[in-house]
């Protein structure tokens, strides 16, 4: 149980020194002690019972997941209800394999408000209203390929270089068509959507708190997804003749 919770918390997004400190509590709570190596596609944990001294060693591969906070507020609030006795083991388990079991979610309202979010980065960056409207619906369209291929699971590299091609494109139309006074703006912001800043973030953490081999690995992953990024935006702008070449 404290192995698949780990390794759930890894793939939602969790840093390091977040699995570490969660997996302490809940050993502790249970009259364990655990000894955890974290690395980027697979967690290793050594559990030694307190009364018996005796060990078990397991092993898991990380899936690759999409990044969800819900889960990850939702898996740290439950170490903390076990660490407080307010829950014992059994419900512990089930509470855990109820939290990370797949659940129906409205696409479209998701995607209404990726949009919305990315319009709002639009402004923020300078963008006039209507830069505002041909990024919310370059978003929506770029999100709505985004889940539909990930569904089929798609490899996420040709995923980010689809979706900010079509995004870009989209984006490019202010330009095109001088529908705006902030043309570069629009598409600009276009492909915001896509940016891997968690990655970017959870990289930075774990390399503070010396978990070198994660911090590379995340910064690599990141890195790579925004060369991707890059690529589908400057083809979609080749392609719509958006002034960079």
């Amino acid at each position: 149980m404290l192995l698949d919770y780990s390794v759930a918390l890894f793939a939602a997004g969790a840093t390091c020194i977040r699995i570490e400190t969660n997996m302490g509590r809940m050993a502790e709570a249970l009259g364990v002690k655990d000894e955890l190596t974290i690395m980027p596609r697979h967690i290793h944990l050594t559990l030694c019972d307190m009364v018996t001294g005796e060990y078990i060693t397991r092993i898991a591969t990380i899936p690759h997941t999409a990044i969800n906070f819900d889960v990850n507020t939702r898996l740290s609030s439950l170490s903390w209800e076990l660490a407080d006795g307010k829950i014992g083991f059994g419900q512990c388990r089930a509470r855990l394999y109820d939290t990370i079991r797949p659940k129906p979610r409205c696409r479209w309202r998701l995607t209404l408000l990726v949009g919305v979010a990315n319009a709002a980065f639009c402004r923020l960056f300078g963008g006039d209203p209507i830069a505002m409207s041909i990024v919310a619906v370059a978003t929506i369209a770029g999100f709505s390929v985004r889940q539909s291929l990930a569904s089929h699971g798609t490899d996420t590299r040709l995923i980010m270089i689809v979706c900010a091609f079509i995004s870009s494109i989209l984006g490019a139309t202010d330009s095109l068509f001088s529908l705006g006074s902030t043309p570069a703006v629009a598409i600009g912001t276009s492909v915001l959507y896509l940016v891997p800043g968690i990655p970017f973030l959870n990289s930075f953490s774990d390399m503070l708190y010396r978990h070198y081999i994660c911090a590379f690995s995340r910064l690599m992953d990141a890195m790579v997804l925004t060369c991707c990024i890059s690529a589908g935006l400057c083809a979609g702008m080749a392609l719509m003749n958006a002034g960079m070449f």
